[in-house]
């Protein structure tokens, strides 16, 4: 929307409706309506302006602004602005509207409104201004409460608590759409516009005043105002009868200004209003006269800019003394203003406008709620200092006590605005303050002082239980906290902090220190650092030493070796060269490996380096000196000492028996070397690793690694390899001779081994030539076993040739009596199996038949002879008519009854509404005892009635009433088979008449589906409907959960009634009535609820008043350990409880009607297609809305209103069984849409997983629900299924209701049937108008005469008369119709003819003439037909002409065959070709049908019958019940008659006179005193407690039991009486009230008053 300020003189677009005098009566009207239209969204803008002024946000566009303040948010805020002792934040529900976004109207936003209205109540704003409740949610009435938003506005403006709101009327402009929407809406709501311009009299009017002098004086100031003489208005305006307040003589030129300007915008306000709309003498004289609020708002308006002048510039001033007197004028009316904080006060709001300064940029003044807000912080701070310096020593002096609790608890008080302390490290914080206090100068820790050492002691106490959890992460973030305040803490190494850390805390745990001061931890990183420091030059002299090694230098590289920062172990520097030639080959191997050339060697590396050239040097001298005395030895030709040498220079494993041959091969190996070189030199050359050289001097004993120059190497001594290979080889030599010598026997194993693999060998040779020679050793051996068998056959042929004859007489002699046996034991075996043949006879036979039906049913062309075998299943037996005749019965009872219940049940409910309100006396006797008596004469005048209409009425004999008969019965035919018209007439009506049109005419429409027929149509109703409501009214997949489609609620509604009551009854009442019958099962699952239940029980049991609080918030109740183990409790009982009706759902998908199914099916198929982005999910929730939430839950929560139990009349569901099922419900609520318990039921959270893991199996249940078959499947009908039923459809309906549709179908015409051809509109233009009800009834059924005529035919309109469905248009003349009809001719004929004559083809029957034998056989098949049909009823017998072609002779029906079939053949449904065939298969259909429909009227038959007894039950109770009300009639008009006897009475009627346990007939006397001390009487208003023992409380029982009079007595003066109801007692305790005003001033506890009254006049 658009809005444009316009100039002030600028008229809207609709300006008055005289601005063209042309305009026609039509056009001005229409004017007139946009003016009302425009100057409402004018008032809409005003209200929004104003409010955005007071709540400083803003709120939707004005077109929306309707919508936007229908959840209260807004109001409720507006109620906290202006009232804030009433109103709080927490008061407002949803105050971010979150709720409301999600998903849409909450029945709780209600609250809200609730709690602005109650504000505007205490403000003291006239109740005539305000809306109702309703008018807000409802949104039946918004201009009202717009219009209050106006009359709020002013009052407050008067006040001063709010500024004035604007006249915008002529300021604004909208587009045409938005005032035409508008309008639109206004004509919707059908109210009378509020006048907006009378808001200033009217409250004027409203308060008590004397109304002539305000208005008088009010008159005069204006007056006055006019004149703009200062002194004349200020006298004016204290004037008493103004009531004006805070006039200040000194401000009178002010005033004068500012309401002179005041007054000039109203008038120039009303003179741009509308013109002509108002006639004079409605115009209100404060149109433009400035009212008694609004002169008094002004005022204030002035008062207030002075006194705020006052304050910014004692601001200003930095005058504390003028800034106290500024903020206690009463013009600005500021709480709580207290002179002990004035300091605090300048200082605040100084601050407050030095940043309002800089915001702005220049200087800017403070306005009232800013210094109302600053006030309120400065004192909230001063308090704050005040709080804190009371804890600070508190603090103080628990340190100096040593006691760590206390120090703790006086450490964690918010009043001492510490840093968190941990309650876990309470020594912690004791000893280290107690030593920092003991190192202050005065004894005293200062608030700065603690809070720095409490937020570091915080932080080392955190840091060290991250220590002992080892959390490396948290470690690492506490070290980074700058609270705590370690030094020299380097980022980079906060790893090894952590983990030196750990390892410290580990030592000290095991030391018994269970705490690392911050002493410590800085220690630690101290040590840390220099560890890290040193690292660094090492890593450093680490690259020195590489250069050196790269270099080649072996003086260089020892002295990088010998760096002190390198911390090199064992390094000599005789060893330089050999450090060098190590360190040179380890770098170069490094460098190969890895492919890098410039790779390093890191410190271990180099160490080990060094270790390994040390330990290589002292192996080769070792090696060198043995090698010396070795080849000393032999030049000695010693051989002494050789082995030992040998053991301990050259660590050789030697034999000591070889010690002469080790000698002597040495030698030898030496003589050979052996030379005289007078070079020699004295030193021998080693190879160390094979690649380093080290020389030894064998004279002086020294070694090195560096060549000697001019020195030759010993060549004539053996060097150490060639000792060491010759000792090796005589002490392997040695061995294998001894193993030789040890292992003899395994020698000779050996070899015997060798010698059999080898004999093996030949054996395998020779085996393998004879299988090579196999077929010639096969053919020797074949010839001979040949011949001899040759020889042995000639032999035995010899003997037989010569004793033929006998073998002969021997042969025969056996085959004789093999044959006897055989004969014998056959016929034996079938007289011992006669009945098993006899059963296999049987089987044979069926399954011949079987395998002939299964191909009538199953073959694309069955043929004839197997039709002919099924014929006869045409045929109808009485077995059928009866049946049909039983159906029809049931069927017409089965209706009858359901309209009479329902009916019978509106009775009763208005007899219960009657009773009602006989107990509160609002009604008399008489009334309830007249409608009694019609109740009981209903069902008697039913009869009669409906027996009148059938002689006189639309039923009577008459031409003309029969074809008004029959044109009904086409209309409803029509009506009834095409789902089209009613789905469309639905919609065509407001929801509340269309919920009314399906409960009456609609379900009578279909009979409430009693039969399979009207099932399957009134399924087809539901899914047209439900298809229509979809594509035209669904905009989003939520409006079916949150909004209340027609067509759900008609589909439950049905499911529910009288066919699907008994499925909801025997799925869901054995769980249901397992959980009532449960007495100890009570589950409570509202902690406050458990906590007064709680609270109550304490106080009934111990007789006096609790000390607990009995008003408590739901976390207050859960503090509790009794309220959180009760719920705990329920909780798990309603777990198990919610688990068995769950498995009774699951279980029973089967029961659940088809329809329900169907219907659920439609549904997500039609939202898939219209939102094809929804997924599963979202569409089975829709699903799970329907099926569960809408269908079952009601009867969960409310089993007695859906008949699931059987309850006694009278009787009721106690409150704890009725709170059992509704918290199951409400799980299971949760389950089905997978809502978890958060907010408010966040105590239920730890449901939240079994919730989960429900909705998983509901989910499942719901996609099987949906999977079921199509009605046409289901039901077994198609367009034909009308033709072969032996009864037409009959409906039972009242005449009122056969009015009201054909006077709806009128109103609608247009609507449902566009088309100029449409049947309906045939079929309505034939009625004509609608008739009334005398003209159904026939005349004289009323008196003329009769004085109640009207009521008399009202009560007739309500008569039933049944309806015989007919089509009109299947006698219609047509092709179509004609060809049908000559089809089903034909085939009756067809079936006629093959009963009697057989044949393969129906060509071959036609063409060959029937034999004598066979027409005798059709002729007794006419005779039976016809006594047959002289037994059927009229109205299920078939037309003249079909009975009329059953009677012709044989012959004659073949020729008619014959000719229908050629007309058959030209319209192109069947063929001389196929011999026929269409119509042999269309019989078999027709054969197959007649048989499914003869097993559903079977089961249907069962069906209604079960419905029946359910009707006739509920009857039975409801007559129960009228037995009941009769009763308790009888009974009161009994009472009516008692005086002096005292009885109670029962509900059975009978009277008990009370004996042992009557009532005390004497008074109960107590003081208020007494009452007092007992905790009955809490106080009394305007009275002391010492004054209540001057109060006597009389209490005295009534003449009825459970009433009590109760006196009070002040002085012995009797001053107030009072009648109490012991029932009001218990009802007020069972809704939790705990405490009651008795007289209107005392405070008495509810649950002590019922103990006394128990204890003392009813003995408990």
């Amino acid at each position: 929307m658009h809005h444009e300020e316009l100039a002030p003189l600028q008229r809207p677009r609709y300006g008055s409706i005289v601005d063209d005098e042309r305009l026609s009566a039509e056009e001005m009207d229409e004017r007139r309506r946009q003016n009302i239209a425009y100057e409402y969204l004018c008032h809409l803008e005003e209200a929004k302006r104003w409010m955005e002024v007071c709540l400083e946000e803003e709120l939707p566009p004005t077109t929306e602004l309707e919508e936007g303040l229908r959840n209260g948010v807004y109001l409720a805020k507006l109620a906290k602005f202006f009232a804030p002792n009433v109103v709080s934040d927490k008061k407002i529900y949803d105050v971010e509207q979150a709720r409301y976004k999600r998903s849409g109207l909450h029945f709780r936003h209600t609250d809200n409104t609730v709690q602005w209205l109650r504000a505007m109540e205490s403000i003291g704003l006239p109740k005539i201004f305000y809306p109702e409740t309703t008018d807000v949610y409802d949104r039946k009435n918004i201009p009202r409460m717009i219009y209050c938003i106006h009359a709020l506005s002013l009052y407050l403006f008067k006040l001063g608590l709010a500024p004035q709101i604007q006249d915008l009327l002529g300021k604004v402009d909208f587009t045409e759409e938005e005032i035409s929407n508008m309008r639109k809406e206004l004509e919707k709501y059908g109210i009378q516009m509020p006048s907006f311009s009378k808001i200033g009299g009217i409250l004027a009017s409203e308060l008590s005043v004397d109304e002539a002098a305000l208005h008088a004086a009010v008159i005069a100031i204006n007056e006055a105002i006019e004149k703009g003489i200062a002194e004349q208005t200020i006298a004016t305006l204290r004037n008493a009868n103004a009531m004006l307040l805070n006039v200040d003589e000194g401000l009178a030129q002010d005033y004068q200004n500012e309401l002179f300007e005041a007054k000039r915008r109203k008038e120039s306000n009303a003179r741009l209003k509308v013109n002509g709309t108002i006639s004079e003498e409605e115009r209100d004289v404060y149109e433009e006269l400035l009212t008694q609020a609004e002169i008094q708002g002004n005022i204030n308006k002035i008062n207030i800019h002075i006194a705020l002048v006052q304050v910014n510039e004692a601001i200003d001033r930095q005058d504390e003394v003028a800034l106290m007197a500024g903020l206690n004028r009463p013009a600005l009316s500021l709480l709580e203003v207290l002179p002990q904080n004035s300091s605090w006060y300048l200082l605040q709001l100084c601050d407050s406008k030095e940043q309002k300064m800089q915001i702005a940029g220049v200087p800017n003044m403070l306005d009232k709620s800013e210094i109302q807000k600053e006030v309120s912080v400065a004192n909230a701070e001063a308090e704050a200092h005040k709080l804190k310096l009371i804890a600070v020593d508190n603090i103080n002096t628990a340190i100096r006590n040593c006691d760590p609790s206390k120090t703790l608890v006086a450490l964690m008080k918010p009043e001492a605005q510490l840093p968190v302390v941990h309650s876990f490290a309470a020594a912690v914080y004791q000893t280290e303050l107690f030593n920092l206090q003991q190192q202050n100068a005065v004894n005293y820790l200062a608030h700065d002082e603690l809070s720095i050492a409490v937020e570091m002691l915080s932080a080392v106490v955190l840091l060290n239980q991250a220590l002992e959890n080892k959390d490396i992460l948290t470690i690492k973030n506490h070290l980074r906290n700058p609270c705590i305040g370690f030094n020299n803490l380097e980022e980079e190494n906060l790893q090894r902090y952590a983990d030196t850390l750990l390892s410290i805390k580990s030592e000290a745990s095991s030391q018994g220190q269970d705490y690392l001061s911050w002493n410590d931890i800085q220690n630690c990183i101290d040590l840390v650092n220099m560890q890290i420091q040193e690292e660094n030059e090492r890593i450093i002299a680490i690259g020195h030493i590489n250069e050196a090694i790269d270099q080649g230098n072996p003086e260089k590289t020892l002295e990088t070796l010998l760096l002190p920062t390198a911390k090199l172990q064992d390094v000599k520097p005789v060893y330089a060269r050999h450090y060098q030639d190590v360190l040179y080959h380890a770098k170069a191997q490094k460098c190969k490996e890895s492919q890098d050339e410039s790779v390093l060697l890191w410190l271990d590396e180099i160490q080990k380096g060094i270790s390994d050239a040390n330990n290589n040097i002292k192996e080769a001298a070792i090696l060198a000196v043995g090698t010396s005395m070795i080849n000393k030895s032999l030049e000695k030709g010693d051989s002494q000492p050789v082995l030992m040498i040998l053991q301990s220079k050259f660590e050789l494993r030697v034999i000591p028996e070889c010690a002469d041959t080790y000698f002597r091969n040495l030698s030898e190996a030496k003589n050979l070397k052996t030379r005289e070189d007078s070079n020699e030199s004295p030193w021998i050359k080693l190879v160390m690793k094979n690649m380093y050289d080290y020389y030894y001097n064998v004279e002086t004993e020294e070694g090195t690694c560096v060549a000697p120059e001019g020195v030759v190497p010993k060549t004539s001594w053996l060097t150490g390899e060639e000792i060491q290979s010759i000792v090796g080889q005589v002490t392997a030599d040695y061995n294998r001779e001894q193993l030789w010598l040890a292992n003899e026997n395994l020698i000779v194993q050996l070899q015997a081994r060798a010698r059999g693999f080898l004999v093996r060998k030949n054996y395998q040779e020779r085996k393998a030539y004879l299988q090579n020679q196999e077929p010639s050793a096969i053919k020797i051996q074949a010839f001979w076993k040949g011949f001899k068998q040759r020889k042995s056959y000639v032999d035995r042929l010899k003997v037989l040739q010569g004793n033929v004859a006998a073998v002969v007489k021997i042969q025969s002699w056996v085959k004789m009596w093999l044959a006897k046996r055989a004969y014998r034991k056959r016929l034996q075996y079938f007289k011992d199996h006669n009945d098993e043949i006899v059963k296999i006879q049987a089987f044979l036979r069926a399954n011949k038949a079987r395998e002939d039906y299964r191909t009538l049913i199953g073959a694309e062309n069955p043929p004839l002879t197997v039709l002919r075998k099924f014929a006869y299943l045409l045929d109808q037996s009485d077995l059928d008519f009866q049946e049909e005749l039983e159906v029809t019965r049931l069927r017409e009872e089965v209706v009858t009854k359901i309209r009479s219940n329902q009916q019978l049940e509106k009775d009763l409910n208005l007899m219960d509404i009657k009773i009602g309100l006989l107990v509160k006396n609002r009604i008399t006797l008489q009334d309830v005892v007249l409608h009694s008596k019609k109740l009981n004469k209903k069902s008697k005048s039913q009869l009669e009635e409906m027996v009148m209409v059938d002689k006189q009425g639309i039923k009577g004999l008459s031409k003309e009433r029969r074809k008004k008969l029959e044109a009904y019965q086409h209309l409803f035919y029509l009506l009834q088979t095409n789902p089209t018209y009613l789905a469309k007439l639905i919609f065509q009506m407001p929801q509340n008449k269309s919920t009314k049109f399906m409960d009456t005419v609609i379900f009578t429409l279909y009979n409430y589906a009693s039969n399979q027929r009207e099932e399957y149509l009134l399924l087809k109703l539901f899914k047209t409907a439900l298809e229509e409501e979809i594509n035209s009214k669904v905009d989003q997949i939520q409006d079916i959960v949150t909004g209340n489609p027609t067509v759900i609620k008609m589909v439950v509604s049905f499911n529910r009634g009288a066919r699907g009551q008994n499925t909801l009854r025997q799925l869901l009442a054995p769980v249901v009535k397992e959980i009532m019958e449960d007495k100890s099962l009570i589950i409570n699952t509202s902690p406050v609820d458990v906590y007064k239940s709680w609270v109550n029980q304490l106080e009934m049991q111990t007789g006096e008043a609790s000390k607990l609080p009995y008003d408590v918030t739901t976390e207050q109740a859960l503090t509790h350990t009794e309220v959180v183990n009760k719920l705990e409790s329920s909780i798990q009982s309603l777990r198990a409880v919610t688990d068995k009706v769950l498995t009774s759902i699951f279980s029973s998908l089967n029961m659940m009607p088809y329809g329900m199914r169907y219907i659920a099916k439609v549904l997500k198929s039609s939202l898939h297609e219209k939102f094809p982005d929804a997924t599963e999910d979202e569409l089975l929730k829709i699903v799970g809305n329907l099926l569960y939430y809408r269908y079952m839950n009601p009867a969960i929560v409310a089993p007695d209103g859906f008949d699931i139990i059987d309850m006694t009349a009278g009787g009721q569901i106690h409150p704890d069984q009725r709170r059992n099922l509704g918290c199951v419900a409400k799980v299971l609520q949760h389950a089905a849409s997978n809502k978890l318990f958060e907010g408010e039921s966040e105590h239920l959270s730890s449901m939240n997983t079994y919730l989960s893991q429900t909705y998983q199996k509901f989910r499942n249940f719901f996609q099987a629900a949906c999977d079921v078959p199509e009605p046409e499947e289901k039901f077994n009908v198609d367009e034909y299924s009308d033709m072969v039923t032996l009864s037409k459809p009959v409906i039972y309906i009242s005449i009122e209701e056969i009015i009201n549709t054909h006077s709806l179908l009128l109103e609608h015409q247009d609507a449902i049937a566009t088309e100029p051809n449409d049947l309906l509109n045939e079929l309505l233009e034939g009625l004509g108008p609608v008739p009334d009800v005398e003209s159904f009834l026939g005349e004289g059924a009323v008196d003329p005469n009769d004085p109640n005529r009207e009521s008399t035919l009202n009560q007739l309109a309500k008569t039933e008369i049944s309806l015989s469905l007919t089509s009109k248009y299947e006698l219609r003349e047509g092709e179509d119709q004609d060809l049908k009809s000559l089809m089903i001719k034909t085939k009756r004929l067809i079936v006629d003819v093959i009963r009697t004559q057989p044949g393969d083809t129906l060509l071959e029957i036609l063409e060959t003439p029937a034999t004598a034998q066979q027409e005798s056989e059709h002729l007794k098949l006419v005779e039976k037909r016809a006594i047959l049909d002289s037994k059927t009823p009229e109205k299920m017998k078939h037309s003249q002409s079909i009975f009329e072609d059953g009677q012709l002779p044989i012959e004659q029906k073949k020729r008619k065959i014959q000719r229908n079939l050629r007309a058959l053949e030209q319209a192109g449904l069947v063929s001389s070709a196929t011999k026929y065939q269409e119509i042999i298969n269309e019989i078999a259909k027709d054969i197959r049908n007649q048989r499914r429909y003869r097993h559903h009227r079977k089961a249907e038959l069962v069906k209604l019958q079960q419905t029946l007894n359910a009707l006739n039950s509920k009857t039975a109770f409801y007559e129960e019940q009228i037995n009941y009300y009769n009763t308790y009639i009888k009974t009161c008009l009994d009472n009516l008659t008692r005086k002096n006897s005292r009885r109670s009475i029962k509900l059975d009627g009978k009277e008990e006179v009370k004996g042992s346990k009557k009532l005390k007939q004497a008074s109960l006397k107590y003081t208020a005193a007494r009452l007092h001390e007992k905790g009955v009487i809490l106080e009394i208003e305007d009275l002391q407690t010492n004054q209540f023992k001057n109060v006597m409380f009389d209490i005295t029982p009534g003449e009825e039991v459970g009433d009590f009079e109760i006196k009070a007595k002040f002085l012995g003066v009797e001053m107030e009486k009072v009648q109490l109801h012991f029932q009001d007692l218990l009802q007020m305790q069972y809704e939790g009230v705990a405490v009651m005003k008795m007289f209107d001033k005392a405070k008495v506890n509810v649950n002590l008053l019922i103990f006394l009254l128990n204890k003392k006049f009813y003995g408990k």
